[in-house]
């Protein structure tokens, strides 16, 4: 019997966690986003978020949504060209994502020059972006009315405005 409890309790402990999204994601700018690196396989993401996703059928390059909750919009995507990982974006405002420096969804807009400088502003329709350039990577800080909307993470290339 107490040899039972021991192999049940060591499988318990070696079995994997399921993968997900985090709940609280943070943004590395130019580097990471909710753990994944801009150049991951699409096998390294599926190994950290999982495989419950769903495909973007509109996007030029192929995109997966993961969310918190199925059919709802929040949560995080990835486009991916040639299975290696070129944007990193979070979807619909999650809550508990902020970056390395601390800035969380939420915050209001000033709090970004407080933190990064003088950004320059790109428009992306009912949205815009605050564009943080950086050496093969641009990293978008997305505002809507005022507040923290969003983070992305991007290769030159790649569309900044999801």
């Amino acid at each position: 019997m107490r040899l039972l409890a021991t192999t049940a309790l060591a499988l318990t402990l070696a079995a994997p966690a399921s993968a997900a999204i985090p709940n609280r994601g943070v943004v590395v700018p130019g580097m990471r986003l909710g753990g994944i690196r801009l150049g991951a396989s699409d096998v390294q993401v599926k190994r950290a978020w999982g495989a419950d996703f769903g495909l973007c059928a509109i996007c030029d390059l192929p995109t997966w949504y993961f969310t918190y909750t199925k059919f709802q919009p929040q949560g995080a995507g990835v486009t991916f060209r040639k299975h290696r990982v070129v944007a990193l974006f979070t979807l619909w405002s999650p809550p508990n994502w902020r970056t390395s420096k601390g800035l969380k969804i939420g915050d209001e807009a000033p709090r970004i020059s407080a933190l990064y400088g003088g950004l320059k502003l790109v428009g992306c329709g009912f949205y815009s972006a605050y564009r943080i350039p950086g050496r093969g990577a641009t990293t978008a800080i997305y505002v809507h009315d005022g507040k923290v909307w969003g983070f992305g993470i991007s290769r030159p290339g790649v569309r900044l405005c999801r």
